[in-house]
């Protein structure tokens, strides 16, 4: 087998890896979101979170629709 053909038969593998790489870096900025609108909700009083029309108990929801989309 020559260099080049070793190169070519790489290259599917070096593809999958740099997905997977992007596809985590994606994941990770996904979860950075969801921990950031998650921690600046629960820091918010009842009071502030009752004139947005925020229940506490919605925290988690809006966090995961802001970082995930419904």
């Amino acid at each position: 087998m020559t260099a080049v053909q070793m190169q070519l038969t790489r290259l599917p593998v070096l593809n999958r890896i740099a997905a997977l790489a992007t596809d985590l870096r994606g994941a990770y900025a996904r979860r950075r979101v969801y921990q950031q609108t998650y921690s600046e909700l629960s820091a918010l009083t009842s009071r502030e979170l009752n004139d947005l029309g925020i229940a506490r108990s919605m925290i988690r929801r809006l966090a995961m629709e802001a970082a995930y989309g419904k």
